[in-house]
């Protein structure tokens, strides 16, 4: 049995916990700063994971064989420097966070100096619906012999991509101007057809040329991550724009993108409207009263 310890349970990590657990993979482990908190969800969430939660990173690494790394862009290096005064050789740090090439190294470089074997990843897709079977792309120089150990714990979207450290990130940060763009012109084009009563149009007008089967539903979709996600999905654009910047590309749209989702994380109660329409009309209203009230 595999002892499996998770830094941060949030979203994927809360995946990651149902799905090992189901897979009867070994002890799961757990630890996020939002567990000092037990009205976060994280702290909600914990409860009905079955996951031994630490106090601290180096309790919830106690025992553990293989760390798995699933914070925010942001907290990537802090995360590698709270977990290594209880990492070991023979361990392994899998690290699944969605950031640029260089943090990668850096946090690379913090987890070998432990002793331990540092594997990044990038995860190619969204985490639902596919859940821990998500295609992934591993690197680094442990990241071949890992790969059929990381099969067998379920993550069987996982493949071999390079043996550098940064190049399977350069993959993920470059994937993201696209698709993290996409919601943020979704949303600043819906909003404004909206506004015009022109919204079915646009939508149909984008059947014609492009060949995506639902435009309609991938509107809502897409608009509705950055709502629900928007400020993570900031952070992880951040590093996207540093991504294109070191490619010494100047990301104008990539930084404009980060502006964009930020200012849609503040629309959450729109996510109460399952239809496109009723999500659109509740973010206007809202903006509009942000306006009049000087927000």
């Amino acid at each position: 049995m595999t002892a499996i310890c998770l830094l941060g349970f949030g979203e994927v990590g809360q995946i990651l916990a149902q799905d090992l657990r189901a897979l009867e993979v070994g002890e799961i482990s757990s630890w996020d700063p939002k567990f000092a908190d037990a009205g976060s969800a994280p702290s909600r969430a914990l409860g009905a994971s079955k996951t031994r939660a630490g106090a601290d990173p180096a309790s919830a690494l106690s025992g553990a064989d293989i760390v798995i790394s699933a914070v925010t862009a942001a907290q990537t290096v802090e995360a590698a420097r709270a977990a290594a005064s209880g990492l070991r050789s023979g361990m392994f740090y899998v690290d699944l966070n969605s950031t640029a090439p260089g943090v990668k190294r850096n946090a690379a470089a913090i987890v070998q100096a432990s002793g331990a074997s540092y594997v990044e990843v990038a995860v190619i897709s969204p985490v639902p619906p596919k859940r821990i079977r998500t295609p992934m792309l591993l690197g680094g120089p442990a990241a071949r012999d890992f790969l059929p150990a990381m099969r067998g714990l379920g993550f069987e979207g996982a493949t071999f991509y390079s043996e550098d450290f940064g190049k399977a990130s350069a993959v993920k940060m470059c994937r993201s101007v696209i698709v993290k763009g996409m919601e943020t012109l979704l949303t600043e084009s819906m909003l404004a057809a909206r506004r015009y009563q022109v919204e079915d149009d646009v939508l149909a007008s984008l059947s014609a040329v492009f060949s995506n089967p639902d435009w309609k539903q991938t509107a809502h979709y897409m608009i509705s991550r950055s709502v629900e996600h928007g400020n993570r999905r900031a952070e992880e654009m951040r590093d996207a724009a540093h991504t294109v910047l070191g490619a010494g590309v100047e990301p104008l749209l990539t930084n404009a993108c980060v502006e964009r989702q930020e200012w849609a994380a503040q629309f959450k109660d729109a996510l109460s409207h399952p239809d496109l329409a009723g999500m659109l009309d509740a973010i206007l209203a809202q903006d509009e009263r942000n306006k009049k009230s000087g927000q």
